[in-house]
């Protein structure tokens, strides 16, 4: 059967809170399943592939799904989305049949205060916790001497490590994390770093200091004014997720926040 998002958003709303799994006809496409989700969620992780289960599987990449799946999995896929993790894929039903499946389990993150404000913090290591993203074993091999030459300054490392760090991708499936600076605000004194669905850009001051891990962050909003904040680039994007009192927050929409990876690898 043709799957679309309103069905798939059917199937998600029969599952009822705080989760549990749909066997699904057997003329569903489990690949066109995992495809729908991936075009609603980013790149999935594999959960359980050919009836193993990934023995890297803990409470921060999904484990709850093979709870709720009671062992059942054979080639799972796992999303993670506000407090929930979304899983798709084949299953064994009661019978012993394998057929389609739609699952959902509550998501839990220890999410760390903001902290105080200061550029001495680990901001990152903050950023990674709040999400509770799994950096890949194997950094990219990104040529920072390139992107830089081109922008035509060396840029702030917190931000570098970001990149390195959460690759392609957008935290709360919103904020979106160029994987090098905009420079077509240049002649304002700005460099654009990340944006969001609202059209803002979020964009580092670059004229008051040489040094790019002192550039304030500042906001260019879609009716073109200029916000600025002084602190560093991850300290910034953690305030957005946590403080509802941000002007630019994020925490009105989700308790719990996660990084939507893009492009796998």
């Amino acid at each position: 059967m043709e799957l679309t998002q309103s069905m798939l958003s059917d199937l998600l709303g029969r599952i009822a809170a705080p989760g549990g799994s749909l066997d699904l006809p057997q003329d569903t496409d489990p690949y066109m399943l995992v495809d729908r989700l991936a075009d609603r969620y980013g790149a999935s992780r594999t959960l359980v592939l050919d009836g193993c289960t990934d023995p890297a599987v803990d409470e921060s990449r999904g484990a709850a799904l093979l709870a709720v799946l009671e062992g059942r999995g054979e080639t799972i896929q796992a999303w993670a989305y506000g407090d929930r993790w979304i899983g798709a894929g084949t299953a064994r039903d009661a019978q012993g049949a394998v057929r389609p499946v739609l699952a959902a389990a509550l998501r839990r993150v220890q999410v760390p205060a903001a902290g105080a404000s200061g550029r001495d913090e680990d901001w990152v290591g903050r950023l990674v916790a709040i999400t509770a993203w799994t950096p890949s074993p194997q950094q990219p091999d990104i040529d920072w001497a390139r992107i830089e030459a081109e922008a035509g300054t060396r840029l702030p490392d917190d931000y570098k490590r970001m990149v390195e760090i959460f690759g392609r991708g957008a935290f709360d499936g919103y904020l979106t994390l160029n994987q090098e600076p905009w420079t077509h605000l240049r002649e304002d004194g700005l460099l654009i770093w990340a944006s969001t669905e609202h059209e803002n850009l979020y964009c580092w001051q670059t004229a008051g200091s040489t040094d790019p891990d002192h550039w304030p962050v500042a906001v260019r909003t879609f009716d073109d004014d200029l916000v600025a904040f002084d602190c560093s680039t991850a300290e910034f994007i953690c305030r957005v997720l946590l403080d509802p009192h941000h002007p630019f927050t994020m925490a009105h929409y989700f308790d719990t926040h996660w990084f939507m990876n893009y492009h796998e690898g």
